[in-house]
């Protein structure tokens, strides 16, 4: 995420605003903010507790612990800070879903980029084999290790535009679910789909390459 989206203090008084709608543990928090920035952003324990232990040194928050966890929960101080600082909430929420739009985009046309690149390169090395193999001598072999070379070469942008893809899925869902949204089983059942149909797909096309 942005540094802009959580700039000096705007943390602070978010951690507020998540403690306002029920006591948490710290961990709990660390997935609250996971889960509403679409898990573009995941706190250290290393960030989150220190200004916990600093709003309770201020006395916006209390921490009381509940075997071997410490819950924290806002003070009516601490809820007088929010309700004075209203305008500022609305504008972090609006910086948090301007951020994670923006990384969404960003995954977005990184995964088109790269699948784009890879069908365009797969058509290639599909065209240049078929063109080598009508001019090669039949006792003349490809050259085996260069092959494999740029096999690798290519698998590892694959992986590259695999994993894009499932980060890009994921903020979307995560997003939408964090804002409100439903996911339904239609929804799930028509990803699965089309992601089985995507591998079909692909896989005809290395057959095809292979040929």
């Amino acid at each position: 995420m942005s540094p802009a989206v959580f700039s000096h203090g705007d943390l602070r008084l978010y951690l507020l605003s998540l403690l306002a709608e029920s006591p948490q543990h710290g961990y709990g928090i660390i997935q609250a903010l996971t889960e509403r920035t679409g898990g573009t952003y995941t706190p250290s324990a290393g960030t989150i507790y220190p200004r916990l232990a600093k709003l309770e040194e201020e006395g916006l928050v209390t921490k009381t612990a509940e075997g071997r966890t410490s819950i924290y929960a806002i003070t009516d101080a601490g809820r007088a800070e929010l309700a004075a600082r209203e305008g500022d909430i609305a504008g972090i929420e609006s910086g948090i879903a301007d951020s994670v739009r923006l990384i969404a985009s960003e995954v977005r046309q990184s995964v088109q980029d790269a699948m784009k690149t890879l069908r365009a390169d797969l058509a290639a090395a599909a065209h240049e084999e078929r063109i080598q193999a009508t001019t090669r001598p039949a006792s003349t072999a490809a050259p085996a290790s260069s092959a494999k070379i740029i096999s690798r070469e290519q698998l590892q942008r694959a992986d590259v535009a695999v994993n894009a893809f499932r980060a890009r899925v994921r903020t979307d869902m995560r997003t939408h679910v964090a804002h409100g949204g439903t996911l339904t089983g239609e929804t799930v059942t028509a990803l699965e789909q089309a992601l089985d149909a995507a591998a079909s797909e692909f896989a005809q096309a290395l057959r095809g390459g292979a040929r």
